[in-house]
């Protein structure tokens, strides 16, 4: 499970690995490493709630002597002093004080801060009459809410959109992009110390759990992340199936709840997390059937359990119905820190509903057919939407 190829057509792997294996399958990783993908809807549930049989700390894994230290996958891997590979009472400690943070921030006020993000980014494009809503919009979204929830200062905004975004890629820049962006957080949270505000910063520094300077720089890291490239593609998956499928497109104009209804679509269909590195077994137990053993790595097909047939049995119905039980957010302890999915979602819609509000008639510029898929087995996002409409008039520019 490995090389650009496996981003063409995902769901017709998952469907083979299901008919080979069932519900949980042998793979290799990058350079021929083991590892199980687990693909059944009840065994990925199975694995996440139990997270002291299926834990978080990479530092279990019985094969890190076959690991060379520029393996591609270790930064999903890499063991950090960070929230993602705690457990027990630490992650309790460290998770909880995320989530308070995260839950001070009033839904009205970041309705408003989305709208007015998203606004001045169809600025800058919407009297020029073409756009690419991927690198214009949808990649650029998220970390400037973020920003704004961090209280990081503006000047810095532009040079943090760029390095998170390049840390997040497998290019050559990816490390000197990561090691910028520590360093501007760490600068980021001594000025929160000394200044504290109504930001997430300033509330983990002064949370009564007493986390250090370090574990919140840390911390506010994994959260840059996990809230960047999910909640971008989100974005850019939703237009897509609303720029080209008519169920949607006929309901454009005025239709608020088609948005709605297409952003809980494509966390069924194309879930922006694809599939998630990893759990470590702590002893040896049995999975799908699979003798599984202590130390053996565990990958968490997410994508694959939401279209598992046996609890989608009509496969057009869990995404146009309502039904939020998907995992794309994963599930149990180490589950996407609440209300983290309810901030996404605020960003996500409000991107789209501002973009259909201002743009009307945006259409695609190119045949559904050309759209490509950003190669990636982890996460789902398009590579690219060029889209057309009717140049607008922008207040003070022209």
């Amino acid at each position: 499970m490995y090389g650009i190829h496996m981003s063409g057509d995902p769901a017709a792997l998952y469907r083979r690995l299901r008919r080979e294996f069932g519900t949980v399958a042998p793979i290799l990783l990058d350079g021929g490493v083991p590892a199980w993908f687990v693909l059944g809807y009840r065994e990925v549930h199975q694995v996440t709630a139990d997270s002291e049989l299926f834990a978080r700390d990479s530092r279990r894994w019985h094969a890190w002597d076959r690991i060379p230290e520029d393996w591609p996958l270790m930064p999903f891997v890499g063991y950090q002093p960070s929230v993602m590979f705690a457990e027990g009472p630490e992650h309790r400690r460290r998770a909880g004080a995320i989530s308070d943070a995260l839950l001070a921030v009033d839904q009205f006020e970041l309705r408003q801060v989305c709208e007015r993000v998203a606004d001045g980014l169809v600025d800058a494009f919407a009297g020029t009459g073409t756009a690419d809503l991927v690198a214009d919009f949808a990649a650029r979204m998220p970390l400037l809410v973020i920003a704004e929830l961090f209280g990081a200062p503006h000047t810095e905004v532009p040079d943090l959109v760029r390095d998170v975004a390049s840390s997040l890629d497998v290019g050559p820049d990816a490390i000197d992009a990561h090691r910028r962006v520590a360093e501007r957080m760490a600068r980021l949270v001594r000025a929160k110390h000394e200044r504290p505000g109504p930001d997430v910063p300033s509330r983990l520094l002064a949370h009564p759990t007493g986390l250090t300077e370090e574990e919140v720089v840390i911390d506010l890291l994994v959260i840059t992340a996990a809230g960047q490239q999910p909640t971008a593609n989100w974005i850019g998956n939703t237009l897509r199936l609303m720029l080209t499928d008519d169920r949607f497109a006929v309901s454009l104009t005025g239709g608020r709840r088609s948005v709605g209804q297409a952003l809980n679509e494509v966390l069924w269909e194309d879930t922006p997390t694809q599939n998630f590195i990893g759990r470590w077994a702590a002893r040896d137990t049995q999975l799908g059937g699979h003798r599984i053993r202590k130390g053996d790595l565990l990958v968490l097909g997410l994508a694959a359990a939401n279209t598992d047939p046996h609890i989608r049995p009509d496969p057009t119905a869990a995404g146009s119905d309502g039904n939020q039980a998907h995992l794309s957010f994963s599930h149990g302890e180490h589950s996407c820190p609440y209300p983290a999915p309810e901030i996404a979602e605020v960003i996500a819609k409000a991107a789209v509903e501002v973009l259909l509000d201002r743009l009307p008639d945006v259409v695609l510029a190119v045949p559904p057919e050309e759209l490509t898929w950003h190669p990636s087995l982890w996460m789902r996002g398009p590579s690219a939407l060029p889209v057309e409409f009717t140049p607008a008039y922008v207040a003070g520019g022209g």
